[in-house]
């Protein structure tokens, strides 16, 4: 969903506008490229938290950088292995003037600072989404967003690790893989609730948003109805995923 009308070229990257140019994200031109799991995610945070939340993942800002423009009163970290996505994602922080409210960190998700224990209101992410060895290999610059160099296991981990008691955790994941998820956090979240993410009515769902609460005990598991992309195979955009890609409209979680 990324809009690349502007597409200022920068050596090999590219400027590209989100919320019809409210946010700007510097990117790869080749390689990994936020899109729409990256609008799905932002746009799936509470606008009106405060406090610090914590983005896992968080490559060149494609998620990070349209949440902080979402949740104003919201003070944010990206934590990123890549140390060239780093960078991308600083100047992206600095076109959109978040510099007092959003910062990066070149880290491992399987190696956290022992002081982000318990400390944040909200943890998100987009983990990569295949194991090791069970994909043909993806085209250069991409394995590290698409394949698993820590399991998912401990992905959730590290995101219950850095979350605060009660606070909320919210990812987005092949929806193929929601058993596996929920097999690993229902004992210790509650309120879980599954949005499930179609291209077109009566096409499977490719997506699914999770978001669930940590130490709260077991109940109830929601799963809301479906949300479309499209109105139909090579049809138009729903008004819903205009709205989400046009202003940032925020997920209803009812």
């Amino acid at each position: 969903m990324a809009e690349s009308t502007h597409d200022l070229e920068l050596g090999a990257t590219t400027q590209d506008a989100f919320f019809d140019g409210r946010v700007q994200v510097v990117q790869p031109r080749q390689g990994f490229r936020a899109g729409t799991d990256s609008i799905l995610l932002a746009t799936a945070l509470p606008a009106d938290l405060k406090g610090e939340a914590l983005e896992l993942g968080c490559g060149a800002g494609g998620a990070l950088l349209p949440a902080a423009y979402r949740l104003s009163d919201c003070r944010f970290i990206g934590l990123e292995r890549d140390r060239q996505m780093v960078e991308l994602a600083r100047r992206g922080v600095a076109l959109n003037g978040f510099d007092t409210r959003v910062s990066l960190q070149a880290g491992d998700v399987a190696k956290l600072p022992e002081l982000w224990q318990n400390r944040f209101d909200l943890v998100f992410s987009n983990p990569p989404f295949f194991e090791a060895g069970k994909i043909q290999a993806p085209a250069p610059g991409k394995p590290a967003a698409y394949v698993e160099s820590v399991t998912l296991k401990h992905w959730l981990q590290a995101m219950l690790f850095a979350l605060r008691p009660k606070a909320s955790l919210i990812l987005i994941h092949r929806a193929s893989e929601l058993a596996r998820i929920l097999a690993l956090i229902e004992r210790q979240c509650g309120e879980i609730c599954i949005q499930p993410i179609h291209s077109y009515p009566g096409q499977d769902a490719k997506r699914i948003l999770v978001r669930a609460r940590k130490g709260l005990r077991p109940g109830a598991l929601r799963l809301l109805d479906p949300l479309y992309l499209y109105e139909a195979r090579g049809g138009e955009r729903t008004q819903w995923a205009l709205n989400m890609q046009r202003q940032g409209a925020g997920l209803d979680w009812g």
